[in-house]
C-alpha cells in the first residue's frame, strides 16, 4: 500500500510540475506590462502632453497560455473628476506566448489631468457568451496617469 501512494504520489507531483497552466489562475492568462504613451512612429513620449496633441496610448500583452487566445484591448480616459472622456477598444488573438503591444489613438480637448484604464478582456466563445456584460478579464486592469 505504501508503494501505490508513493508511486501516486510521484505522479501527481510530475504531473503539476509538467502543466504550467495548472498554475494559471484566470487573472494570469494575460501580462500587461509597460503601459505608456506613444508617437505615430511608436516611439515612447512623455506622459505631458499638449492639448490637440494626438497620442497612442499602449502596453505589451503577453499571452501566457499554451493556447491561442482571442481578446479585446479596451482603454477607457476619465478627467480628474472621474468621468469617462474616451472609450476605445481593439480586437485580435494572441498566439501561446506571443507579446503584442496595441496601441489606440487619442486626442485631449482641455488641459486636465487623465487617467488611462487598460483592460484585456476574453472575447473567446468560452469567455464572452456573445455579451459585452459578460466579458471575462484576462489580467488586471493597469493604469496611466498623463497631464496635458
Amino acid at each position: 500500500m505504501i508503494q501505490v501512494s508513493a508511486i501516486f504520489g510521484i505522479i501527481l507531483v510530475f504531473t503539476v510540475l509538467i502543466n504550467p497552466a495548472f498554475a494559471i489562475t484566470q487573472l494570469d492568462r494575460v501580462d500587461i506590462t509597460n503601459p505608456r504613451l506613444v508617437n505615430a512612429f511608436g516611439s515612447k513620449i512623455s506622459e505631458q502632453v499638449n492639448v490637440n496633441q494626438q497620442v497612442q496610448i499602449s502596453a505589451d500583452i503577453k499571452n501566457n497560455q499554451e493556447k491561442s487566445q482571442k481578446f479585446v484591448y479596451v482603454v477607457q480616459i476619465k478627467n480628474h473628476d472621474g468621468i469617462v472622456v474616451s472609450l476605445g477598444w481593439i480586437s485580435g488573438s494572441l498566439n501561446p506566448g506571443q507579446t503584442f503591444s496595441p496601441a489606440l489613438s487619442w486626442t485631449p480637448k482641455i488641459s486636465d489631468a487623465y487617467t488611462a484604464e487598460i483592460f484585456v478582456w476574453d472575447v473567446s466563445e468560452e469567455g464572452s457568451n456573445k455579451s459585452w456584460q459578460r466579458l471575462d478579464a484576462l489580467a488586471e486592469h493597469v493604469i496611466l496617469k498623463i497631464t496635458s
